[in-house]
């Protein structure tokens, strides 16, 4: 089996090829009835997770609050609350699930990740998107019909800051001739950057250019379909593997014997056979799933404490096997 590229600490922590981590939506509570989280509780739950042994944190890019959207994400900015969290946590790697690369210049993009990066001793991962949300576009001044472009581009010009003393041309965003360069850098070789969805580009675009992709929840048949293709392209363009990540819904009930009920992107559900379907999804080849506890009816520090107890030792075991191989 073909490895992961090793790009920093937590893109190596939380990806290793054949196994699957698990890891939290943020805001971590139910906020299902409002779509503004309360985020009382959400420094001591942040450090539970990292204390528990969950791989990851993941926040989202919401600019504006459009209640026709319903849900407004943790409603801090994810650069600025994901340097607050690289002091507060030690080991829990940093995600965020996706920041819309058209409606920020790049430049700012990469300095405030590579500034993460180094602050959390190598812990970000960036995922990148197109962005979904019409109604943000005309807001900032941005022609929506050239978000596919727009996006491209600024990946280019994200990646070109990562060298020293970058040249760049014929880029929207601006362009580079050699004589500046863009501090910090990233802790690693660049910043791990997983493209979420399409983005406007072609599945060949992605595979190719992404560090791993970011997809939604498909029923099973769907979901390995999609992945042997991502896989397949991959190969056509690097040696290494590269990963494959969803999110998924859940409430956790009481009765670990529950059967799953669908519910939004996920399930009702007891531990029992959300580990049977967690133990499904490895096989296919996902390899992290991000859970999102937005409709989870019970009490939340009891939910994650049963996850720990339950859950993560049958996937986080498999992690240390694979360490030691």
């Amino acid at each position: 089996m073909k490895e992961f590229e090793r790009i920093n600490r937590g893109f190596n922590q939380v990806f290793k090829a054949g196994n699957l981590s698990i890891g939290l939506v943020v805001p971590i509570e139910n906020y299902e009835k409002h779509p503004i989280p309360d985020m009382s509780s959400h420094l001591g739950r942040a450090q539970l997770a990292d204390q528990l042994g969950f791989s990851a944190l993941w926040v989202r890019d919401i600019p504006f609050h459009l209640p026709s959207f319903g849900d407004a994400g943790q409603t801090f900015d994810p650069f600025t609350y994901l340097g607050f969290l690289s002091g507060q946590t030690q080991d829990i790697a940093l995600g965020i699930g996706s920041i819309a690369l058209p409606l920020r210049h790049p430049l700012h993009v990469a300095k405030s990740a590579a500034t993460i990066d180094q602050l959390s001793e190598g812990r970000l991962i960036m995922g990148v998107a197109s962005g979904d949300r019409f109604e943000e576009y005309p807001g900032m001044g941005i022609d929506y019909e050239s978000r596919g472009e727009r996006f491209r581009k600024a990946f280019s010009y994200i990646r070109k800051l990562q060298e020293d003393f970058p040249v760049l041309t014929n880029n929207p965003f601006g362009e580079l001739d050699g004589r500046m360069t863009a501090l910090p850098k990233p802790k690693g070789h660049k910043i791990p950057m997983l493209v979420t969805g399409f983005s406007r580009q072609s599945l060949d675009w992605n595979a190719e250019h992404g560090d791993g992709w970011m997809y939604y929840p498909r029923n099973f048949g769907q979901q390995l379909y999609t992945i042997k293709k991502w896989r397949g392209l991959v190969q056509e363009f690097v040696e290494y593997e590269k990963p494959f990540m969803q999110p998924l819904y859940i409430d956790l009930v009481e009765d670990q014997d529950s059967k799953p009920i669908p519910i939004h992107l996920g399930f009702r559900i007891g531990s029992k056979y959300l580990i049977e379907y967690l133990e499904v999804l490895r096989e296919m080849g996902v390899n992290h799933v991000g859970l999102n506890l937005r409709f989870n009816a019970r009490d939340i520090d009891s939910t994650l404490q049963e996850l720990a107890e339950k859950v993560l030792p049958i996937f986080n075991k498999d992690e240390k096997q694979t360490a030691k191989a």
